[in-house]
């Protein structure tokens, strides 16, 4: 999931790589400085030319401390866009999993935001910390090579082979630090469900049940801490023994050392890339890899897992509705096999243009039967027909441009008024948006907020569905379904944009909020469990109870909110 965001930082990077290598500079020359401070002047008596020498290794240091102020615009020019990136993609599948048909999981969704910041805090110390460790251990290499060849001789391979163990470990310590915390999670939600439940749990006498299946679950932890202690104390005894015996064998193979040539100075300053530079690197780098990078493939992995999409349908070989008539044949849907249906077998005509008002009491499946025209949902049976094509054998794109739902829940993008607006049909004029604000009165909201460029702020409920329902009657789809979607608005202001919606002469579907809605459809569907009645007002009014009684209860005077 990095491989993206970082290949458009070639630059940055570029950069970067630059900059640490200058950084590392004190690592380079700081035993070859020392080295010539103890031959060329304190072991010949001359403390101001070994201090001058020393005097470089400040130097060195300097160099450092401007590279370091270099390097971190380009470190957040990389590590900012990766979270960006990664923010885009989870939202993304999100989405793309909720059209089709998935259930968001919220708290799912605050995971997910932690982990990307997660991300974001482990590249960028991985970038800020494991960069500069392995240059700095690069360089010193190189450094202690150019010194004293002998000398590197012996403490370069032991450190790279303690390093190709730790390697080896690596893969074993993050798949033991997964299982762990899989296994933690476990315990977490196998104790919640029991506390939660735990009066149901004594009524039924499981307590024993509900505890030996939470027992078993930290069996499961406590095992996989073992192992996970086990691997990191492998790790740490490849490296102490790697790091620490080089030491050791620079200690006792001193005297050969100093018998082939071998300087003081030589010797001291071997000794300090070994110890200012390599082994802190070494260390560093352990950890940072042993901790931060085991976390952070961690973290990848999950929201690689969260990005994944469905696979996309196949291409819609469906001819194109001939008209725009909606046809409903034998529709049922149930949610679950073993459910009983909340649509069954309903079968209605609606032809282009009329308004068809859709009442019922509360799950009563209304909603649904909305998904179901709208072709969010599949039903298990019969078809809902748009120009004689079965909705569901429409390509997404193409279905969404003739079949608009607006819902209860009204959505204002993060954007322009004019944005909001014109959502559905991008390069509408000034003029066009005039007309559709006119037609919906919202032109004293968008005269409060300052035009349409401005961006909607402060929106009560009903301003949020005003704009959301101007954003559908500003579509061009030939099926507009409102789905309580003036249930915010006062009855003045809902008659006003029902009214504008059904002068269009487009087909326009409305699940009434209030019986004035039923009124002034052409047609009511009252929806009442397996029984589906279809007529004008007065018809149903006149014959069936039902709606009578549903009448009765709007007439009772209720407190209208205002937009």
């Amino acid at each position: 999931m990095l491989r993206d965001p970082l290949r458009g930082r070639r630059r940055a990077l570029v950069r970067i790589a630059a900059w640490s290598v200058v950084e590392s500079a004190p690592a380079l020359v700081g035993g070859l400085v020392v080295a010539n401070a103890v031959d060329r002047g304190f072991a010949r008596q001359a403390p101001l030319a070994g201090l001058g020498w020393l005097a470089m290794l400040a130097l060195a240091w300097s160099v450092r401390v401007v590279a370091v102020r270099r390097l971190y615009p380009w470190l957040a020019a990389v590590v900012e866009p990766v979270r960006d990136s990664l923010v885009r993609a989870v939202v993304t599948a999100t989405l793309v999993r909720a059209a089709a048909g998935e259930r968001p999981d919220p708290a799912g969704a605050a995971r997910l935001g932690s982990q990307v910041e997660t991300v974001r805090r482990l590249v960028s110390g991985l970038l800020r910390t494991m960069r500069g460790a392995a240059v700095g251990m690069i360089a010193a290499a190189v450094g202690l090579t150019a010194l004293a060849p002998a000398v590197a001789a012996v403490v370069l391979p032991p450190l790279a082979l303690a390093l190709v163990f730790y390697g080896l470990l690596l893969s074993s310590l993050a798949r033991r630090e997964y299982a762990t915390l899989l296994a933690e999670e476990a315990v977490a939600a196998s104790a919640g469900t029991a506390l939660s439940g735990l009066r149901d749990v004594v009524a039924c006498a499981a307590r024993d049940r509900v505890a030996a299946e939470v027992g078993a679950e930290v069996d499961r932890f406590a095992a996989t801490t073992r192992a996970l202690a086990r691997a990191t104390a492998a790790r740490t005894l490849v490296i102490t023994v790697g790091g620490q015996g080089v030491l050791l064998a620079l200690v006792v193979l001193a005297p050969w050392l100093t018998e082939h040539r071998l300087t003081a100075g030589q010797l001291v300053g071997g000794l300090t890339y070994v110890t200012a530079s390599l082994l802190p690197a070494i260390r560093t780098l352990v950890t940072v890899v042993g901790d931060w990078l085991v976390e952070l493939g961690i973290a990848l992995y999950r929201l690689a897992e969260a990005s994944r999409t469905p696979p996309a349908p196949p291409p819609s070989r469906a001819a194109p509705p001939a008209g725009h008539d909606l046809r409903i044949r034998g529709l049922t849907f149930a949610y679950g096999p073993h459910a009983a249906p909340v649509v069954d077998h309903l079968d209605l005509d609606l032809p282009e243009g009329r308004h068809l008002a859709i009442v019922g009491p509360s799950g009563m499946g209304k909603t649904t039967l909305a998904r179901l025209l709208c072709g969010l949902d599949r039903p298990q049976s019969g078809a809902v027909l748009l120009g004689g094509v079965p909705v569901t054998a429409i390509a997404p794109d193409a279905l969404r441009r003739r079949i608009v739902l607006s819902p209860q829940a009204a959505y204002v993008f993060a954007g322009t008024l004019r944005e909001n607006l014109a959502y559905l049909r991008p390069g509408a004029t000034d003029a066009q948006l005039d007309a559709a604000v006119r037609a919906l009165g919202l032109g004293a909201l968008v005269a409060r907020l300052g035009g349409y460029d401005a961006v909607p702020y402060g929106l009560s409920s009903g301003e949020r569905q005003l704009v959301a329902l101007a954003r559908a009657y500003f579509s061009e789809a030939s099926v507009l379904v409102l789905d309580e979607a003036t249930c915010h608005l006062d009855p003045a202001t809902e008659a006003r944009v029902e009214t504008a919606f059904a002068e269009r002469g487009r087909t326009l579907i409305v699940i009434a909020h209030r019986i004035s809605s039923a009124r002034r459809a052409d047609l009511v569907l009252l929806m009442d469990g397996p029984r589906t009645v279809c007529g004008s007002h007065d018809d149903l009014l006149a014959g069936s109870s039902t709606y009578a009684d549903l009448v009765g209860q709007w007439a009772v005077p209720t407190s209208d909110r205002s937009p």
